[in-house]
Protein backbone atom coordinates (compact mmCIF):
# COMPACT_ATOMS: atom_id res chain seq x y z
CA UNK A 1 0.00 0.00 0.00
CA UNK A 2 1.13 3.43 -0.46
CA UNK A 3 1.15 6.11 2.18
CA UNK A 4 1.75 5.60 5.47
CA UNK A 5 0.28 2.95 7.84
CA UNK A 6 -0.15 2.58 10.93
CA UNK A 7 -0.55 -0.75 12.80
CA UNK A 8 -1.45 -1.57 16.34
CA UNK A 9 -1.59 -5.54 17.46
CA UNK A 10 -0.28 -7.01 20.77
CA UNK A 11 2.76 -9.25 21.05
CA UNK A 12 1.65 -12.10 23.76
CA UNK A 13 0.38 -9.16 26.45
CA UNK A 14 2.30 -6.36 25.42
CA UNK A 15 1.31 -3.97 23.14
CA UNK A 16 2.93 -3.40 19.49
CA UNK A 17 2.74 -0.81 16.88
CA UNK A 18 4.38 -0.62 13.76
CA UNK A 19 4.73 2.20 10.79
CA UNK A 20 4.60 0.88 7.29
CA UNK A 21 5.61 3.69 4.55
CA UNK A 22 4.71 2.68 1.12
CA UNK A 23 4.95 -0.80 2.15
CA UNK A 24 8.28 -0.92 3.93
CA UNK A 25 8.75 -1.35 7.34
CA UNK A 26 9.77 1.94 8.78
CA UNK A 27 9.53 1.61 12.78
CA UNK A 28 8.61 -0.93 15.07
CA UNK A 29 7.53 -0.29 18.96
CA UNK A 30 6.87 -3.37 20.98
CA UNK A 31 6.03 -2.46 24.90
CA UNK A 32 8.88 -3.98 27.47
CA UNK A 33 8.57 -6.74 29.93
CA UNK A 34 6.63 -5.78 33.26
CA UNK A 35 10.19 -5.61 35.47
CA UNK A 36 12.12 -3.27 32.79
CA UNK A 37 10.71 0.75 33.44
CA UNK A 38 9.52 2.24 29.98
CA UNK A 39 10.95 5.22 28.10
CA UNK A 40 8.95 8.27 29.60
CA UNK A 41 8.14 6.85 33.01
CA UNK A 42 8.89 8.96 36.37
CA UNK A 43 10.21 7.57 39.69
CA UNK A 44 10.94 9.35 42.96
CA UNK A 45 14.14 7.92 43.24
CA UNK A 46 17.06 8.01 46.66
CA UNK A 47 20.95 9.10 45.55
CA UNK A 48 23.15 6.23 46.50
CA UNK A 49 26.77 6.84 45.81
CA UNK A 50 29.03 8.99 44.02
CA UNK A 51 30.48 6.95 40.88
CA UNK A 52 33.67 7.52 40.51
CA UNK A 53 35.61 8.76 37.68
CA UNK A 54 32.37 8.65 35.52
CA UNK A 55 30.29 11.89 37.10
CA UNK A 56 27.55 10.80 38.16
CA UNK A 57 25.53 8.62 40.78
CA UNK A 58 23.20 6.17 41.44
CA UNK A 59 19.90 6.17 42.29
CA UNK A 60 17.66 3.50 44.48
CA UNK A 61 14.13 2.89 42.60
CA UNK A 62 11.24 1.18 43.66
CA UNK A 63 12.99 -1.58 42.61
CA UNK A 64 16.44 -1.88 41.14
CA UNK A 65 18.72 1.17 40.61
CA UNK A 66 19.27 3.95 37.82
CA UNK A 67 22.34 6.22 36.76
CA UNK A 68 22.15 9.86 36.66
CA UNK A 69 25.01 11.34 34.87
CA UNK A 70 26.68 14.45 35.03
CA UNK A 71 25.46 14.45 38.94
CA UNK A 72 26.59 17.64 40.97
CA UNK A 73 25.63 18.88 44.60
CA UNK A 74 23.76 15.91 45.23
CA UNK A 75 24.68 14.30 48.99
CA UNK A 76 23.53 10.38 49.90
CA UNK A 77 19.90 10.09 50.91
CA UNK A 78 19.14 12.63 49.22
CA UNK A 79 15.49 12.38 46.89
CA UNK A 80 14.40 13.57 43.75
CA UNK A 81 12.24 13.13 40.47
CA UNK A 82 13.89 12.05 37.46
CA UNK A 83 12.72 10.60 34.37
CA UNK A 84 13.60 7.36 32.08
CA UNK A 85 15.44 8.23 29.03
CA UNK A 86 16.69 4.84 27.81
CA UNK A 87 17.09 1.49 28.49
CA UNK A 88 20.16 -0.40 30.64
CA UNK A 89 21.79 -3.37 29.34
CA UNK A 90 21.18 -6.31 31.83
CA UNK A 91 22.77 -6.15 34.77
CA UNK A 92 23.01 -2.23 34.43
CA UNK A 93 21.51 0.77 36.35
CA UNK A 94 18.47 2.80 34.09
CA UNK A 95 19.31 5.94 32.44
CA UNK A 96 17.46 9.22 33.58
CA UNK A 97 17.25 12.33 33.90
CA UNK A 98 15.89 15.60 36.18
CA UNK A 99 15.21 17.32 33.68
CA UNK A 100 11.04 16.37 33.06
CA UNK A 101 8.85 16.23 30.19
CA UNK A 102 5.73 16.13 29.91
CA UNK A 103 4.66 15.03 25.68
CA UNK A 104 1.09 14.76 24.24
CA UNK A 105 0.51 14.73 20.32
CA UNK A 106 0.42 18.49 20.25
CA UNK A 107 2.23 19.72 23.19
CA UNK A 108 5.29 19.42 25.27
CA UNK A 109 5.46 21.13 28.90
CA UNK A 110 9.54 22.07 30.04
CA UNK A 111 8.89 22.03 33.72
CA UNK A 112 12.08 24.21 34.64
CA UNK A 113 12.38 25.62 30.97
CA UNK A 114 9.76 28.67 31.05
CA UNK A 115 9.25 29.71 27.46
CA UNK A 116 6.66 29.36 24.98
CA UNK A 117 8.17 27.78 21.39
CA UNK A 118 6.75 26.45 18.43
CA UNK A 119 8.18 23.91 16.46
CA UNK A 120 11.05 25.29 14.22
CA UNK A 121 9.42 22.96 11.46
CA UNK A 122 6.48 25.28 11.01
CA UNK A 123 7.17 28.02 9.12
CA UNK A 124 4.14 30.15 8.32
CA UNK A 125 4.02 33.32 9.79
CA UNK A 126 0.52 33.15 10.24
CA UNK A 127 -0.05 29.43 11.59
CA UNK A 128 2.92 30.32 14.48
CA UNK A 129 1.14 33.31 15.43
CA UNK A 130 -1.99 31.21 15.72
CA UNK A 131 -0.25 29.03 17.64
CA UNK A 132 1.75 31.30 20.02
CA UNK A 133 -1.89 32.27 21.01
CA UNK A 134 -3.12 29.29 21.83
CA UNK A 135 0.00 28.64 23.80
CA UNK A 136 -0.46 31.79 26.02
CA UNK A 137 -4.05 30.82 26.48
CA UNK A 138 -3.48 27.38 27.75
CA UNK A 139 -0.44 28.49 29.73
CA UNK A 140 -2.37 31.01 31.77
CA UNK A 141 -1.82 30.66 35.51
CA UNK A 142 0.19 27.57 35.12
CA UNK A 143 3.51 27.34 37.45
CA UNK A 144 5.49 30.26 35.76
CA UNK A 145 8.58 27.76 35.46
CA UNK A 146 6.74 25.42 33.31
CA UNK A 147 7.83 26.07 29.50
CA UNK A 148 5.74 24.41 26.49
CA UNK A 149 6.59 23.36 23.16
CA UNK A 150 3.80 23.10 20.69
CA UNK A 151 5.37 19.94 18.17
CA UNK A 152 5.38 20.19 14.17
CA UNK A 153 1.68 17.81 14.66
CA UNK A 154 -0.20 21.01 15.96
CA UNK A 155 0.45 22.97 12.31
CA UNK A 156 -2.83 23.01 11.11
CA UNK A 157 -4.77 21.20 13.71
CA UNK A 158 -8.31 22.02 15.19
CA UNK A 159 -7.69 24.54 18.40
CA UNK A 160 -10.05 22.34 20.69
CA UNK A 161 -7.13 19.47 19.86
CA UNK A 162 -4.50 21.84 20.89
CA UNK A 163 -5.95 23.20 23.55
CA UNK A 164 -6.90 20.24 25.18
CA UNK A 165 -3.48 18.52 24.95
CA UNK A 166 -1.85 21.71 26.35
CA UNK A 167 -4.05 21.44 29.42
CA UNK A 168 -3.50 17.92 29.35
CA UNK A 169 0.25 18.12 29.96
CA UNK A 170 0.23 21.48 31.94
CA UNK A 171 -2.70 19.35 34.67
CA UNK A 172 -0.59 16.22 34.46
CA UNK A 173 2.93 18.40 34.99
CA UNK A 174 1.86 20.13 37.97
CA UNK A 175 0.21 17.62 39.85
CA UNK A 176 4.06 14.91 39.38
CA UNK A 177 6.13 18.36 40.29
CA UNK A 178 3.99 19.14 43.71
CA UNK A 179 5.18 15.34 44.90
CA UNK A 180 7.64 15.90 48.05
CA UNK A 181 11.30 14.85 47.15
CA UNK A 182 11.48 13.22 50.51
CA UNK A 183 10.34 9.75 51.39
CA UNK A 184 10.84 5.87 49.81
CA UNK A 185 11.63 5.70 46.32
CA UNK A 186 8.32 5.25 44.31
CA UNK A 187 6.82 4.99 40.71
CA UNK A 188 4.84 8.54 39.95
CA UNK A 189 4.13 8.51 36.36
CA UNK A 190 3.82 4.92 34.11
CA UNK A 191 5.39 4.77 30.59
CA UNK A 192 2.68 5.62 27.70
CA UNK A 193 2.47 2.34 26.36
CA UNK A 194 3.10 1.95 22.74
CA UNK A 195 -0.23 2.40 21.74
CA UNK A 196 -0.21 5.70 23.19
CA UNK A 197 3.35 6.34 21.65
CA UNK A 198 2.32 5.62 18.23
CA UNK A 199 -0.42 8.07 18.20
CA UNK A 200 2.04 10.77 19.86
CA UNK A 201 5.06 10.35 17.75
CA UNK A 202 3.69 9.24 14.64
CA UNK A 203 1.51 11.84 14.23
CA UNK A 204 3.87 14.18 11.65
CA UNK A 205 2.88 13.85 9.02
CA UNK A 206 -0.36 12.56 10.16
CA UNK A 207 -0.80 8.62 8.72
CA UNK A 208 -3.24 7.79 5.46
CA UNK A 209 -4.71 4.87 7.89
CA UNK A 210 -4.72 3.10 11.22
CA UNK A 211 -5.04 -0.19 11.84
CA UNK A 212 -6.01 -2.06 15.25
CA UNK A 213 -6.58 -5.24 14.87
CA UNK A 214 -5.39 -8.38 16.68
CA UNK A 215 -3.68 -10.46 13.80
CA UNK A 216 -2.73 -6.92 11.74
CA UNK A 217 1.31 -7.57 11.83
CA UNK A 218 0.63 -10.51 10.18
CA UNK A 219 -1.91 -9.17 7.66
CA UNK A 220 0.05 -6.30 6.92
CA UNK A 221 3.35 -8.34 6.61
CA UNK A 222 5.02 -6.74 9.60
CA UNK A 223 5.80 -9.84 10.92
CA UNK A 224 7.74 -10.70 7.24
CA UNK A 225 9.76 -7.68 7.50
CA UNK A 226 10.59 -8.71 11.40
CA UNK A 227 11.81 -11.98 9.92
CA UNK A 228 13.98 -10.24 7.24
CA UNK A 229 15.88 -8.62 9.38
CA UNK A 230 17.40 -11.55 11.14
CA UNK A 231 19.99 -11.51 7.58
CA UNK A 232 21.55 -9.28 5.07
CA UNK A 233 19.89 -6.56 3.78
CA UNK A 234 20.02 -6.45 0.00
CA UNK A 235 21.21 -2.75 -1.55
CA UNK A 236 20.58 -1.37 -5.10
CA UNK A 237 23.35 -2.47 -7.63
CA UNK A 238 23.65 -5.91 -5.97
CA UNK A 239 25.54 -4.29 -3.09
CA UNK A 240 24.51 -6.23 1.12
CA UNK A 241 24.40 -4.69 4.13
CA UNK A 242 25.12 -6.78 6.77
CA UNK A 243 24.29 -5.17 10.82
CA UNK A 244 25.81 -7.55 13.82
CA UNK A 245 25.51 -6.59 17.15
CA UNK A 246 28.02 -7.89 19.43
CA UNK A 247 28.89 -7.36 23.30
CA UNK A 248 31.15 -4.70 22.33
CA UNK A 249 29.37 -2.48 20.23
CA UNK A 250 27.57 -2.66 16.62
CA UNK A 251 29.06 -3.81 13.47
CA UNK A 252 28.04 -2.80 9.96
CA UNK A 253 29.39 -4.01 6.84
CA UNK A 254 28.81 -3.24 3.26
CA UNK A 255 29.51 -5.00 0.25
CA UNK A 256 29.12 -4.28 -3.43
CA UNK A 257 28.70 -7.69 -4.70
CA UNK A 258 30.61 -8.60 -8.06
CA UNK A 259 30.56 -5.55 -8.81
CA UNK A 260 34.18 -4.03 -7.21
CA UNK A 261 34.92 -1.24 -9.38
CA UNK A 262 34.91 2.13 -7.53
CA UNK A 263 31.47 3.49 -8.96
CA UNK A 264 29.81 0.68 -7.39
CA UNK A 265 31.59 1.08 -3.75
CA UNK A 266 30.58 4.89 -3.71
CA UNK A 267 26.49 3.63 -4.60
CA UNK A 268 25.98 0.67 -2.56
CA UNK A 269 28.03 3.04 0.87
CA UNK A 270 25.20 5.70 0.03
CA UNK A 271 22.67 3.61 0.09
CA UNK A 272 23.93 1.86 2.76
CA UNK A 273 24.40 5.54 4.87
CA UNK A 274 20.56 6.25 3.75
CA UNK A 275 19.09 2.69 5.14
CA UNK A 276 21.63 2.61 8.48
CA UNK A 277 18.92 4.54 10.67
CA UNK A 278 16.16 2.74 9.69
CA UNK A 279 18.15 -0.65 10.46
CA UNK A 280 19.45 0.64 13.45
CA UNK A 281 15.97 2.01 14.47
CA UNK A 282 14.48 -1.37 13.42
CA UNK A 283 16.40 -4.09 15.68
CA UNK A 284 16.69 -1.30 18.94
CA UNK A 285 20.32 -0.77 18.68
CA UNK A 286 21.94 1.73 20.22
CA UNK A 287 25.76 2.19 21.69
CA UNK A 288 28.61 2.25 20.00
CA UNK A 289 28.46 1.56 15.96
CA UNK A 290 31.79 1.19 13.87
CA UNK A 291 31.13 0.76 10.10
CA UNK A 292 32.67 -0.78 7.38
CA UNK A 293 32.06 0.85 4.34
CA UNK A 294 32.69 -1.11 1.12
CA UNK A 295 36.56 0.34 -0.52
CA UNK A 296 36.40 3.64 -2.27
CA UNK A 297 38.50 6.48 -2.69
CA UNK A 298 38.83 8.58 -0.39
CA UNK A 299 37.91 11.79 -1.99
CA UNK A 300 34.49 10.42 -2.21
CA UNK A 301 34.17 10.32 1.40
CA UNK A 302 32.85 13.95 1.99
CA UNK A 303 30.07 13.27 0.07
CA UNK A 304 29.42 9.21 1.91
CA UNK A 305 29.69 11.64 5.67
CA UNK A 306 27.08 14.48 4.22
CA UNK A 307 24.61 11.28 3.26
CA UNK A 308 25.32 9.96 6.83
CA UNK A 309 25.07 12.98 8.84
CA UNK A 310 22.18 14.27 7.01
CA UNK A 311 20.27 10.59 7.08
CA UNK A 312 20.78 10.97 10.99
CA UNK A 313 19.64 14.37 11.29
CA UNK A 314 15.83 12.52 10.04
CA UNK A 315 16.14 10.09 12.53
CA UNK A 316 14.31 9.94 15.88
CA UNK A 317 17.08 8.35 17.94
CA UNK A 318 20.05 10.91 19.11
CA UNK A 319 23.32 9.47 16.70
CA UNK A 320 26.27 11.05 16.54
CA UNK A 321 28.85 11.04 13.70
CA UNK A 322 32.30 10.54 15.54
CA UNK A 323 34.69 10.39 12.64
CA UNK A 324 36.48 8.07 10.78
CA UNK A 325 39.07 5.76 12.28
CA UNK A 326 42.75 4.92 10.67
CA UNK A 327 41.61 1.83 9.66
CA UNK A 328 38.37 3.70 7.51
CA UNK A 329 35.92 2.82 9.32
CA UNK A 330 33.27 5.60 10.46
CA UNK A 331 32.11 5.46 14.10
CA UNK A 332 28.64 6.46 15.67
CA UNK A 333 27.32 6.70 18.96
CA UNK A 334 23.32 6.22 19.49
CA UNK A 335 21.37 6.78 22.38
CA UNK A 336 19.95 3.33 23.68
CA UNK A 337 16.03 4.81 23.66
CA UNK A 338 15.02 1.58 22.01
CA UNK A 339 14.89 -1.72 23.40
CA UNK A 340 16.97 -4.61 21.74
CA UNK A 341 14.34 -6.40 19.22
CA UNK A 342 15.84 -9.45 20.40
CA UNK A 343 14.61 -8.72 24.11
CA UNK A 344 11.10 -6.89 23.25
CA UNK A 345 10.42 -9.81 20.91
CA UNK A 346 8.68 -13.18 23.29
CA UNK A 347 11.13 -15.91 23.26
Amino acid sequence: MKGRMVILDRVGDRAAAALMVDGRLQDLLIDPPDDRPGLGAIFRAIVDRQVKGQGGVFLRLPAGRAFLKQAKGLRPGQGLLVQVTGYAEAGKAVPVTPKLLFKSRHAIVTPDAPGLNISRKIRDEDERDRLLELAHEGMEGANPRFGLILRSAADGAPEDEIAADIAAMRDLAQAVCAEPTDGPPEALLDAPDTHLTAWRDWADPAPDMVVEDTGSFETHGVWDAIAALDGPTPLPGGGTLYVEPTRALVAVDVNTGPDTSPAAGLKANIAAARDLPRQLRLRGLAGQVVVDFAPMPKKDRLVLEQTLKSALRADAVETSFVGWTPLGHAELTRKRERLPLTEALPR
